[in-house]
């Protein structure tokens, strides 16, 4: 990769120190005796997602590429994984081949992506959850998806509402308050020893830059990148817990709030297509 950003060095030492912890917490072992297990995440998205047999599937900022593996396992014609960490790609290399797939694995920052895949397209386009919170630039990102997609092609993201984002950590009164930006901003610096799963020990490197972007901001973005909107759907459940005693689990890996789930969105679905007369 390039000479990286600020952000950027900060927030790939954090990911490298995340993979250790999250190889024992994602029960990699289930992938290799299953071969019909799919992760929580894709579980989920199946129902909206509908068929990629036989498609080109580009998975960006994949990790140690559980959610990748998932895809192929839906008959992709052929998966790439995109991720910024060399130790996660190690990793997500080496459960694709355990478990008898061909995944390609490819390290580049998000940004540089057009560039690390030599131009190459293809039908879909995934994100998962987590991911637009460590750019900077929804616009950019945006940009970057549309010339990843062929004519035709399609944009899937399920991804954190950026109203989670901006609330307070658990309070021991229980409350629910907005502390931190919804629209996008240069980033707020945040140092944490532990990840979004349970893990023995703290991170290595504790510090993130995080970035939020409104909802309208993301949607505005992909219409600005000639993607034709095709679905958003707001969701009261998340594939982690945010909020602590707030929320309960319900399955599948998902978490809800306790009460009155209607006050908080806590995941969104948003599609788009490439236009099939796009150049």
């Amino acid at each position: 990769m390039a000479a990286m950003e600020p952000y950027v060095a900060v927030n790939l030492a954090n990911w490298n120190s995340r993979v250790p912890h999250h190889v024992t917490a994602y029960g990699l072992e289930t992938y290799r005796r299953d071969p019909a297990h799919l992760s929580g995440v894709v579980a989920f998205d199946v129902p909206r997602l509908g068929s990629i047999e036989g498609l080109d599937v580009l998975h960006l900022q994949c990790h140690i590429g559980t959610d990748t593996l998932s895809l192929a396992r839906l008959g992709a014609g052929s998966v790439t994984g995109l991720d910024f960490s060399a130790p996660a790609l190690g990793v997500a290399g080496a459960l694709a081949a355990e478990c008898g797939m061909a995944i390609e694995y490819v390290e580049s920052e998000l940004y540089d992506a057009v560039e690390a895949l030599a131009g190459r397209r293809f039908d879909v386009v995934y994100t998962g959850i987590g991911a637009l919170c460590w750019l900077p630039d929804v616009r950019r990102w945006a940009q970057v998806v549309s010339a990843l997609l062929r004519p035709g092609g399609r944009l899937f993201i399920r991804e954190g509402h950026p109203v989670i984002w901006t609330l307070a950590d658990p309070r021991p009164d229980g409350l629910l308050v907005v502390e931190h930006p919804y629209f996008e901003t240069e980033g707020v610096l945040f140092s944490g020893t532990s990840s979004y799963v349970d893990h023995d020990g703290p991170l290595a490197s504790p510090d993130i830059v995080h970035f939020n972007h409104g909802l309208g901001e993301i949607i505005t973005a992909v219409m600005d990148a000639g993607l034709q909107l095709t679905a958003v759907e707001e969701h009261d459940t998340v594939p982690w817990n945010p909020l602590g005693d707030a929320m309960a689990e319900v399955g599948g890996g998902e978490y809800r709030l306790r009460e009155r789930t209607e006050r908080l969105p806590m995941t969104y679905t948003l599609q788009a297509r490439q236009p099939v007369d796009a150049g």
